[in-house]
């Protein structure tokens, strides 16, 4: 088994299309996440360079340092918690699920994850929330109450608040002008 890391991985889309890429190649995939892909063996140089270099015009990239595996790994338990967990599951600890999943101190993982990204995980964190704010608004499925309430917020106004701060936009007014206002989870 070999495991290799791969850079802007953020959604199912993102596993499906690495996977085709590996599967073009004849890499044995035995598994693929966010972020990750275990290779049943060892990939021979020149197949490693390929692989890189078909990821490359997709958006992705294969990282090497320890460093990037981790900011990158810290990326993708943030996506995975405010994007994909049921909203049952969203009642969590931050730095106690990335503390556990990365198994390293949470001073460390804030101060590496601030030094190579010149944000906090805080203000990452907050970004990919309102992202998400901005989808189920667009989806029009929901009430900003049931949204606060899924998304772990305290209360609406608090929602709003942040929402607004980070937009300018009230939720609101947001729904109102809708067209063009999302971004991709990996340009966040």
């Amino acid at each position: 088994m070999h495991k290799l890391f791969i850079k802007n991985m953020v959604c199912n889309r993102c596993i499906l299309v690495v996977k085709n890429e590996l599967d073009k190649l004849g890499l044995g995939v035995k598994n693929i996440t966010l972020g990750e892909v275990t290779l049943e063996e060892e990939p021979i140089p020149e197949e490693k360079k390929r692989f890189e270099e078909a990821l490359i015009p997709l958006g992705f990239e294969l990282i090497d340092d320890k460093k990037s595996r981790i900011i990158e790994k810290i990326k993708n338990v943030i996506i995975d918690l405010v994007h994909y967990q049921d909203s049952n599951e969203a009642r969590y600890n931050l730095s106690d699920i990335l503390s556990n999943t990365l198994q390293h101190d949470y001073n460390y993982l804030s101060n590496l994850f601030s030094e190579v990204e010149g944000t906090t995980i805080e203000k990452y964190y907050i970004a990919q929330k309102v992202e998400k704010v901005k989808e189920l608004l667009v989806y029009d499925e929901l009430t900003l109450s049931e949204i606060a309430f899924r998304l772990n917020y305290s209360s609406v106004a608090y929602l709003s608040n942040q929402f607004k701060k980070v937009t300018g936009l009230t939720p609101s007014h947001f729904k109102q002008i809708r067209a063009d206002k999302r971004k991709p989870l990996d340009e966040v």
